[in-house]
C-alpha cells in the first residue's frame, strides 16, 4: 500500500473510512499501522486493543460483539466483529485475534482478492490501493463469507425489528409494507 505522511495517535476509534488495521512493529512493541481511505496513520495501540475501544466507542464490548456475532451465525473461531451496524462497520481478523500478527481488514472496502501463493493474498481495496496479506485465499475468502453472513444476519435482524415496531404502533395495514413505503406512510399520518 501507498504511505502517506504517517501521524501518530494516541487514540484512534475505526470508522467508516478505516480500510485495515495492521500489526506494526516498533522496537519491542507492537503497535498499529491504520490505512483510511485517503490517510494513513501510527497507533502505540495493538491492533485488538483498536478493535476492543471501538466497540466501546459505538456502545458495546468486544466480548458483546464477539458473543452476538456467534449467537447469530454460529461461528467459533476467528468470529468477525461488528463494529457498528448503523455504518456497516464490519471487521474481520486473518488470524486469531488473540495473535500478536492478526490483521483487521473492513469488509466494506474490500473490492477484490486474488491468489499469490498458498500463503499470501493479494487484496485489492475500493481506493485501488493493494497489500499483500500473510493469509492463504482460501482462509481469507472464508473470513470474507463469514463476514457477509454476519452482515446478512443483522440487516435480517434490524429489518424485522423495524416491522414489529411499525406493526405494533400503526397496525396491521401497515406491515405488509416495504421500509420505505412505511416511513412515508408514517409520516402522511
Amino acid at each position: 500500500m501507498k504511505s502517506g505522511q504517517k501521524e501518530s495517535l494516541d487514540e484512534y476509534e475505526v470508522n467508516p473510512f478505516t480500510m485495515i488495521i495492521l500489526p506494526y512493529q516498533y522496537g519491542s512493541k507492537t503497535f498499529s499501522r491504520i490505512y483510511e481511505f485517503e490517510d494513513d496513520y501510527i497507533s502505540p495501540l495493538k491492533p485488538i486493543d483498536i478493535i476492543k475501544k471501538s466497540c466501546q466507542y459505538f456502545g458495546s464490548s468486544y466480548e458483546g460483539r464477539k458473543d452476538g456475532a456467534r449467537d447469530l451465525t454460529g461461528i467459533t473461531h476467528k468470529v468477525p466483529i461488528i463494529i457498528d451496524p448503523h455504518n456497516s462497520i464490519y471487521f474481520l481478523p486473518t488470524t486469531s485475534p488473540s495473535n500478536p500478527n492478526c490483521i483487521w481488514v473492513s469488509h466494506e472496502h474490500v473490492l477484490n482478492h486474488k491468489k499469490i501463493d498458498s500463503r499470501h493474498t493479494y487484496v485489492t481495496f475500493r481506493n485501488k490501493q493493494s497489500i499483500t496479506l500473510p493469509v492463504s485465499f482460501r482462509s481469507f475468502e472464508n473470513q470474507l463469507l463469514r463476514t457477509a453472513l454476519l452482515k446478512t444476519r443483522m440487516m435480517e435482524r434490524m429489518k424485522e425489528t423495524e416491522r414489529r415496531a411499525v406493526y405494533l404502533f400503526q397496525g396491521p395495514k401497515y406491515s405488509q409494507n416495504s421500509s420505505a413505503g412505511m416511513v412515508s406512510e408514517i409520516y402522511k399520518d
